[in-house]
């Protein structure tokens, strides 16, 4: 039953993204022939707005189908008045937009639900001292519950963490220990340590760990916007930075996943409850924006590009030059999607 949701919420994924293209599209007056979920041979259809939608047979990604644009034959174009190369270029980049941003909208919509229900959350209580770092020479102890720093209050251990990795002054901590408040000066070190991706990095750390003790959050209305906001840009920058990782070597070319491990991954979650579906469904809607802005010729980035060279130009690319690097970029992602399901094999016989 998970596989299915997890299927179900990866083609509603798609879905919205599609569905941004297509709004985008028809409000520019550019007609859409097929809007698809999958590609492949069609399972089922039928005939609405003007517009044939359908379900095809292979579920690794969706297309909207518009009159002049064919990713396939990228010299099938049309002059119609109703062809999405008629439109001009900042048009055809906000229809190419589109998709993205509706991707990332709806990775807000998810957060926002998380924040709604009480999202649980790590509490500022230290867990383990480290020997001989200045949060022992300080007199911290294991159990102690921080209530602020310098006078500011502390609700979550990320806030907590946040500020020690900003200053190597000294910092005033109220605590409280066996119902005793009291306050405790430490000083943070740079101390050598390694980021999300393995990386050697140097930043403050006074030496504790989190014990484990979580807490629900109760936003008000401002925080739960905020909530969402702040977690929204939190995961596509951390998608981004990914990214940029996996191009300059940093990331290994294993860690790639296919639509297997999305599915995976979406499956296990649903066994965890709605806010953890919701979580992971958020994360994969950011990813979906963030891979279909890369400045490949077979995504919306790569025809973004095109456009704005044409803006900048005052003429579009040759046909020749469209046709070859579309081939290309076809080549990248297929290979890309290839390497990634030979990693979600590979895992799984593992």
């Amino acid at each position: 039953m998970s596989w299915i949701v997890a299927l179900l919420v990866l083609s509603a994924l798609i879905f919205f993204h599609e569905l941004g293209h297509y709004a985008a599209a028809r409000f520019f007056g550019v007609y859409v022939e097929v809007f698809s979920i999958g590609f492949g041979k069609k399972i089922a259809s039928f005939q609405w707005l003007n517009t044939r939608w359908q379900i095809s047979a292979i579920p690794l990604g969706g297309y909207v189908k518009m009159k002049g644009q064919d990713d396939l034959d990228p010299a099938a174009i049309s002059s119609d008045n109703d062809s999405y190369n008629a439109k001009k270029p900042w048009q055809r980049v906000v229809i190419l937009l589109a998709g993205p941003l509706a991707n990332f909208a709806l990775a807000w919509a998810f957060f926002y639900a998380i924040a709604l229900g009480g999202p649980q959350t790590l509490s500022p209580v230290i867990g383990n001292v480290v020997q001989a770092s200045p949060a022992e020479t300080a007199g911290l102890k294991k159990g102690d519950t921080i209530l602020s720093i310098n006078g500011e209050s502390i609700a979550t251990w990320n806030e907590l963490s946040d500020i020690i990795k900003t200053t190597t002054d000294p910092l005033s901590l109220q605590i409280e220990r066996n119902g005793t408040v009291r306050f405790i000066s430490v000083t943070p070190k740079l101390t050598e340590s390694k980021n999300l991706f393995k990386e050697t990095i140097y930043q403050p750390m006074v030496g504790i760990a989190p014990a484990g003790v979580t807490h629900t959050m109760r936003l008000t209305a401002a925080e739960t916007f905020a909530y969402a906001s702040q977690e929204t840009y939190r995961s596509s920058l951390l998608i981004f930075q990914s990214v940029q990782k996996l191009i300059t070597g940093v990331v290994p070319a294993q860690e790639i996943g296919g639509v297997v491990s999305i599915v995976q991954i979406t499956a296990d979650a649903t066994a965890y409850g709605w806010m953890s579906l919701f979580f992971f469904s958020a994360l994969i809607s950011v990813n979906l924006g963030v891979l279909n802005l890369l400045p490949i010729p077979a995504l919306d980035g790569g025809h973004i590009m095109f456009n704005l060279y044409e803006m900048i130009v005052r003429r579009p690319p040759s046909e020749e030059i469209i046709t070859r690097l579309t081939v290309g970029g076809w080549a990248v992602l297929l290979g890309l999607m290839g390497l990634g399901l030979y990693n979600d094999i590979t895992r799984l016989m593992q």
